[in-house]
């Protein structure tokens, strides 16, 4: 059967040191990138974690210390995967919940940006875990009636979640479905976008699922003491909860969202702080001006003269045609010598 595709469709599994998002690394990622017209194209990195795998990791995919210690480290490889996988869309087993998380939390340490925005993104477990809820193992058996050889490589769990998801839009073409609310639909169809929206029901944020939308769009907390309360109510009412959980340890593409969802947040209360612009007074109404009176140009023009006040203390000034009345300093005195000399002293040229 063959895939109906508007863009080509890159199914990926990787092998890491741990299932810790936030910690563990990838040794291993294997990618068939499937076209529109059915071609394909299979690359595979090994990759040096840059740290010990555990044992009990490498009893898993047979990956061991020494058969990476001499490839390169991801920030290496991160600009040919991102080019390779970019302008595709995803598709993996259990991908949502930890390979596409894993992968972007390498892609953030790298440096290298990649968008994940405007992508569609298919699980297939998702598909099988609400239809049937089996593993891989059971899956590749029941839809394919095949045994995964080499199962754990990277390439042959890769292969056969893609031939699980052919089988299952082959086998649930025209099979109902019904949620937990009692709603019926025909889910599992031939187009990516329709199995997208299928295998992203608790629609997350972050992908790590720390963060979920809830029913009206709003992302709300899925996790701790404020599960189910949406992000922004808790910012508004405990904001040293965004400083505790951007100094945990917590995915990075996790603090990113986070950010991102802040950063709103904090825009919006910044321009509800903004002051009014100011309304303009009502114009009082405009009152005629009175008319004035001219007169002719050839009119007399009576000009009246005011004496102006003579001053309190001016001897020296007397009204006109008033004789002048000399002071009445008492009886006269005699000139004598000694008058004379003082006279003589006062006036004397030094």
């Amino acid at each position: 059967m063959k895939l109906n595709l508007k863009r080509p469709l890159a199914f990926f599994d990787l092998e890491t040191t741990g299932t810790n998002i936030g910690s563990d690394r990838i040794v291993e990622i294997s990618v068939i990138k499937l076209h529109p017209d059915g071609s394909e194209d299979v690359k595979t990195w090994r990759i040096n974690p840059g740290m010990p795998i555990p044992l009990e990791s490498s009893l898993v995919h047979g990956i061991y210390d020494e058969d990476i210690k001499d490839e390169l480290f991801f920030k290496d490889l991160a600009t040919d995967i991102a080019t390779f996988i970019d302008a595709s869309d995803l598709a993996g087993y259990n991908s949502n919940k930890f390979d596409i998380p894993m992968l972007m939390e390498e892609f953030l340490r790298a440096g290298v940006l990649f968008d994940l925005d405007n992508r569609h993104f298919v699980d297939v477990q998702n598909i099988f875990h609400q239809m049937e809820q089996r593993t891989l193992r059971a899956a590749y058996q029941f839809y394919c009636d095949k045994q995964i050889i080499n199962a754990h490589s990277a390439e042959a769990d890769t292969r056969a979640t893609m031939e699980v998801l052919l089988a299952q839009v082959e086998r649930y073409a025209n099979t109902e479905w019904e949620d937990k609310k009692g709603n019926k639909s025909i889910p599992v169809v031939n187009d990516v976008e329709a199995l997208h929206k299928f295998t992203n029901l608790n629609k997350p944020v972050d992908f790590a699922g720390r963060m979920v939308f809830n029913d009206k769009g709003e992302e709300t907390f899925n996790f701790g003491k404020h599960k189910g309360k949406a992000v922004e109510d808790v910012l508004k009412s405990e904001p040293s909860y965004y400083s505790w959980m951007m100094q945990g340890d917590f995915p990075l593409y996790t603090k990113r969202k986070l950010e991102e969802i802040y950063n709103r947040w904090n825009a919006k209360k910044y321009a509800e702080r903004q002051p009014r612009p100011i309304q303009p007074k009502p114009q009082e109404p405009q009152v005629a001006p009175v008319a004035q009176v001219t007169k002719p140009a050839d009119a007399p023009v009576k000009r009246e003269f005011t004496r102006p006040e003579a001053p309190k203390h001016s001897n020296h000034l007397r009204p006109e045609n008033q004789p002048y009345k000399k002071k009445d300093d008492g009886p006269t005195v005699p000139v004598n010598e000694d008058m004379l000399k003082l006279l003589a002293d006062k006036f004397k040229k030094g």
